[in-house]
C-alpha cells in the first residue's frame, strides 16, 4: 500500500520563531535583512524537498513596550515578502514560495498584480496567504485606532478574494498571440473587465499581465474561527491546522473538510498543515537539554508580553508564581481565536502565569527527541487523519533546519512517506493541486 506524502512548509523567521534563538552563538546579527540569508535557507529547504517557504508578514512594528519587545524582535526589522520571494524566484527552481498581504489594508488590485507578476517571475510557484491582520499596531499604520470587529473582517476578506480572483481571469489563457503579420499581440475577445460593486469594493477595469502559469496563484489561509474555517472551505487550498493534541487537531480536520462538499469542492484540492518544530537530539536527553538552553535565553517577561498580546489582556502586573485570575481573560477575542482559546484554558487550569508563559508557543507543539522519535510522531499525525502534512516555525537557524534535512527527511523518505523528487514545476503539481479554469473560457 503507497503511504501518503507528508507535505512540509517552513514558516520563515530570519533567526527562528523560539524567542531565545536570535541569541545563540551561531545566529547572524543582521539576518533579517540580508537576502543572502534568506536565499541560502531557501536553497537548503529545497534540498530538503520542502514544498514551500513561507513568509508571514504584519504591515507594523510595535510601538509600546519596546524595552521588552528589544529581547525578542520578531516584526519589528524585516524584509517586505514580495521583495524577497522575487528575489528567492530568481534563486530556487522548485520549492514554492508563499508570502502574506492583508486584505484589511491591501486593495484587490494590487494584490492581484503583485502575485500574479511573482507567479510569471518564478515560473508557477507563488501562493497567497490571506489575512485579515490581527493585531492594532497595524490599524494605526492605516489610519485607524483599532481593527474592525472579526466578523467585519472576514466579510471583507471574503469580498476581496472574489475581487482578487476575478483579476486573475481578465485574460484567458490563449488571450496572447503575439500576431506580427496582421498587428494582434492579443485577441480582444478573450479580455474580460472585472465590473464589480460590493460592500467594501468597487472597481471598474482589469489586470494588466497576462494570467499566470498557475492560473490563479496558490491560496493560503488560517483561521479557527467559525467565520475563518467558512472562508477557508470555500477558498484555500493550504489552511494552517490548529490543535495541540491528536483529537483536537483531527476535529479540526474534520470539521473543516467536511465543509468543502457545500461550495463543490473536493477535499483532495485543500491541504492542512499543522504547527509543529522539534528539537532534534542524537539522544533525548540531548534533545532536552537543547531545548532548555533555548528556554534558558528567554526573560520570563517577554514570554508574558506574547501571552498578553495574544490573550487581548495585561497581564504583565501579575505575580508570576500565582493563578492567573479568571476575571483577567476577555469576553471574546477579535484577534487570533484560536490562541486566545488556548490560552484562556490554560488560565482555567489554574496554573501559575509563569507556567503559561514558559509552556505557551502558539498552538505549535514542541517536541524534544530523535531524528526517529520525530519521524515516528509525524508520520502517526498524517495517518491518523490530523493533517495533510506541517507548517514548520524552525526554531533557530541553521541547526534546526540542518536536523530536519539530513536526519528527519531521509528517514522518512526510507519509509516511503516523503518524496524523492518534486512531482512538478509548479507549486499546484508538486501539492496535486488542479489549476483553475478561465471562468469566461468556452467549454
Amino acid at each position: 500500500m503507497t503511504k501518503k506524502k507528508i507535505v512540509l512548509s517552513c514558516l520563515f523567521q530570519a533567526n527562528g520563531y523560539h524567542k531565545g534563538g536570535w541569541r545563540t552563538p551561531e545566529a547572524e546579527p543582521g539576518a533579517d535583512t540580508d537576502i543572502d540569508h534568506y536565499i541560502r535557507t531557501a536553497r537548503r529547504l529545497e534540498e530538503g524537498l520542502f514544498d514551500l517557504f513561507f513568509l508571514a508578514d504584519t504591515p507594523a512594528t510595535r510601538t509600546e513596550n519596546l524595552d521588552i519587545w528589544t529581547k525578542s524582535p520578531i516584526y519589528q526589522n524585516g524584509l517586505e515578502p514580495i521583495t524577497v520571494l522575487t528575489a528567492l524566484a530568481m534563486s530556487t527552481t522548485h520549492i514554492g514560495l508563499g508570502g502574506t498581504m492583508s486584505t484589511s489594508f491591501f486593495e484587490p488590485f494590487n494584490i492581484a498584480r503583485q502575485f500574479a507578476a511573482l507567479d510569471h517571475i518564478s515560473k508557477g510557484r507563488v501562493a497567497w496567504n490571506v489575512v485579515t491582520s490581527a493585531n492594532d499596531y497595524a490599524a494605526r499604520n492605516f489610519g485607524l485606532d483599532r481593527l474592525p470587529p472579526h466578523g467585519e473582517r472576514y466579510e471583507k476578506a471574503k469580498e476581496c478574494v472574489e475581487v482578487v480572483k476575478a483579476y486573475w481571469d481578465t485574460w484567458e489563457d490563449d488571450a496572447f498571440i503575439f500576431d506580427k503579420e496582421n498587428a494582434m499581440q492579443f485577441d480582444p475577445k478573450k479580455y474580460h473587465v472585472v465590473d464589480h460593486e460590493g460592500k467594501f469594493f468597487k472597481v471598474y477595469g482589469g489586470l494588466n499581465v497576462a494570467r499566470s502559469p498557475q492560473g490563479h496563484p496558490v491560496i493560503i489561509q488560517a483561521g479557527a474561527s467559525d467565520a475563518g474555517k467558512e472562508l477557508a472551505a470555500e477558498t484555500a487550498e493550504i489552511v494552517f491546522g490548529t490543535g495541540s493534541g491528536m483529537q483536537a487537531a483531527k476535529a479540526f480536520y474534520d470539521d473543516l473538510k467536511g465543509r468543502m462538499a457545500k461550495f463543490g469542492r473536493d477535499t483532495s484540492q485543500l491541504n492542512i498543515l499543522s504547527g509543529f518544530d522539534a528539537v532534534i537530539g542524537d539522544t533525548e536527553k540531548e534533545a532536552e537539554e537543547k531545548f532548555e538552553y533555548l528556554q534558558s535565553l528567554v526573560p520570563p517577561e517577554l514570554s508574558v508580553m506574547y501571552l498578553s498580546m495574544d490573550l487581548e489582556a495585561k497581564l504583565l502586573d501579575l505575580p508570576l508564581d500565582e493563578p492567573v485570575p479568571l476575571d483577567r481573560i476577555p469576553r471574546t477575542s477579535n484577534n487570533h481565536t484560536v490562541y486566545f482559546n488556548q490560552i484562556a484554558e490554560l488560565i482555567r487550569e489554574g496554573r501559575t502565569l509563569r507556567e503559561i508563559a514558559t509552556t505557551y508557543r502558539r498552538g505549535n507543539r514542541v517536541m524534544r527527541g530523535t531524528a526517529e522519535q520525530v519521524a515516528d510522531f509525524m508520520e502517526q499525525w498524517v495517518e491518523a487523519g490530523c493533517g495533510d502534512g506541517f507548517m514548520m516555525p524552525m526554531g533557530y537557524y541553521p541547526g534546526n533546519l540542518d536536523d530536519y534535512v539530513d536526519k528527519v527527511i531521509p528517514i522518512l523518505q526510507e519509509r516511503g512517506s516523503y518524496k524523492t523528487e518534486y512531482a512538478g514545476t509548479t507549486l499546484r503539481e508538486n501539492l496535486g493541486l488542479i489549476r483553475p479554469k478561465n471562468r469566461h473560457a468556452a467549454g
